[in-house]
């Protein structure tokens, strides 16, 4: 089983210090209303204008920060403090909020920016250097604007890629559990009302460009909030989960071309499904658990030695690597 460790730790922050602070290529979410409005990453976005686009540069940021706390004595860990000390800066942070003020920026990064931002403040909020009180005007903007979504959205979005509802409320739900307890209620709420009578999961998946699995991430989303409730309703979700089934869960994902950026999030689909696995693997039953178990390692073995290489998957992969670490150190 893999584990986290410093060399890997080292590895992992030495790609994030080479991405966050990299402006160019740059993907905008950037909605252009006037000629006015052309900016570079850099000017509309003084923090998080790296790592190929806003949300990974976002979660690239969690990944050192976390790396940095667990690992203090690593190479890096110096320099992710001075990037942190320079970058979190109340004038910096008010510009990424001025940033959210545009009439323009109502869907802006919804909703796998916002929730990634909330685990970053939740992060930054353990450390002593003052970060997450920089940040946390930001963190509780986006927290407003979940709140709000979570009140008008009528269905949640099952796709495997950014849009996914479950992937969000996961990640919001354990900063609201620290932060914000009505929105945390909420989470909980919605979460129960959309997954809470799915039935028989056939798990026709993966997409060709899916770095979640819709099936697993709503389980996971259930075992977060709802972690009492999750053992019947897990078993009624993916009744077979003990004879391997359905088998596409279970089988690591293809990568034919990691340099084809919609391709190579197939890798991520590997150590999101780890993660996933990871997670509830202690909620199952033992024939369960085994399997889950196994199948956490297949994901994480198949996707692990490609996390650097290319940068289309090298700006985001370690993220979810660590998520998947993460769950094996804790359990």
């Amino acid at each position: 089983m893999s584990k986290l460790d410093a060399r890997l730790a080292s590895q992992m922050a030495g790609i994030a210090l080479g991405h966050v602070t990299r402006e160019y290529p740059n993907k905008l979410d950037h909605l252009l209303t006037s000629d006015a409005d052309l900016a570079s990453p850099r000017t509309l976005h003084p923090i998080f204008f790296g790592s190929f686009d806003w949300h990974s540069c976002v979660h690239g940021w969690w990944t050192l920060l976390t790396l940095g706390r667990l690992f203090p004595r690593i190479d890096e860990a110096q320099a992710i403090t001075r990037l942190a000390d320079s970058s979190f800066t109340a004038e910096k942070v008010a510009a990424e909020l001025a940033y959210l003020d545009r009439p323009s920026s109502r869907g802006f990064e919804r909703p796998y920016g916002w929730a990634w931002l909330l685990y970053l403040h939740l992060e930054a909020a353990r450390h002593a250097a003052g970060w997450g009180d920089a940040l946390e005007p930001l963190a509780r903007a986006f927290a407003e604007r979940l709140s709000a979504y979570l009140e008008v959205m009528t269905y949640p979005i099952r796709v495997g890629t950014h849009f996914n509802t479950a992937f969000a409320l996961i990640l919001s739900l354990e900063w609201a559990d620290a932060f914000d307890p009505a929105l945390a209620a909420a989470i909980r709420g919605r979460a129960l009302h959309w997954f809470g009578a799915d039935r028989d999961c056939q798990a026709w998946e993966p997409g060709g460009d899916e770095f979640l699995s819709p099936a697993l991430i709503e389980a996971l989303c259930m075992a977060r909030a709802h972690p009492a409730l999750f053992p019947a309703w897990f078993g009624e979700f993916l009744p077979r989960v003990a004879s391997r089934e359905p088998a596409t869960l279970f089988a690591a994902a293809v990568v034919s071309d990691r340099s084809d950026g919609k391709i190579a999030h197939l890798d991520g689909l590997n150590l999101s499904r780890a993660w996933c696995w990871r997670g509830i693997a202690p909620l199952l039953p033992p024939a369960g658990r085994a399997a889950a178990g196994s199948a956490a390692d297949t994901h994480l073995a198949a996707a692990l030695p490609h996390i650097a290489g290319d940068y289309m998957g090298e700006h985001w992969l370690a993220s979810f690597a660590l998520l998947a670490l993460l769950v094996s150190d804790a359990s």
